[in-house]
């Protein structure tokens, strides 16, 4: 997928979640609170950011998508 641009929808950054989630999932990762940032399409932010929240892992799963990035790395 390309980067997205900071004018993205949220229908543009739904479908970047589920394609990142997706991603993971092939690695056996699972971040329980991965979601769209809301607050990033309100406010005072001109054009909207459409930020990804990815939340909060255990040590396991920090420990685990690190292995997956070091080993893509090495490709």
């Amino acid at each position: 997928m390309e980067p997205t641009e900071p004018n993205s929808t949220v229908y543009d950054i739904t479908l970047c979640v589920e394609e990142l989630r997706a991603a993971l999932g092939e690695h056996g990762i699972t971040l329980p609170s991965l979601r769209i940032d809301l607050p990033s399409f309100a406010g005072s932010y001109r054009p909207p950011m459409g930020l990804v929240e990815l939340g909060g892992c255990n040590a396991a799963t920090a420990r685990k998508l690190a292995a997956v990035l070091r080993n893509a790395g090495e490709r």
